[in-house]
């Protein structure tokens, strides 16, 4: 099994930064990439960002691209979610997930390990 564990969420002002990690632990070498997902109250689950284990490819929503940048560190069995620029509709509850490929999809049940999640709000 795969546990995925993240934690930088909390309550910050629009066009604040914050940066979310999610630490990978357990058999870490069927995970070959991870991502990001949100979800708002009412709304469904949307995609924000996907890596490759190597880091070789990234993927970014429209919504957040040029705003968030996600990277990993190997060493520490770790992705993070840099989140610059904060808006309001920014708000949400943010997941990790792995995938047992290198097939970044944008759909969340194309993933096979999920995080808790944590919440990020962004106050206007």
């Amino acid at each position: 099994q795969v546990q995925l564990v993240e934690s930088g969420g909390g309550l910050v002002q629009a066009g604040d930064s914050l940066r979310l990690s999610c630490a990978a632990s357990g058999r870490t070498f069927s995970v070959y990439a991870l991502g990001w997902f949100r979800q708002a109250p009412g709304k469904e689950r949307e995609f924000v960002a996907a890596i490759t284990w190597s880091g070789r490819n990234t993927y970014h929503a429209d919504s957040v691209k040029g705003r968030f940048t996600i990277s990993r560190d190997n060493d520490k069995n770790t992705v993070y979610l840099q989140m610059n620029s904060l808006k309001p509709e920014d708000t949400a509850v943010y997941y990790c997930a792995g995938r047992s490929d290198t097939n970044l999809y944008t759909t969340p049940s194309r993933w096979n390990y999920w995080g808790q999640g944590t919440q990020v709000t962004v106050a206007s």
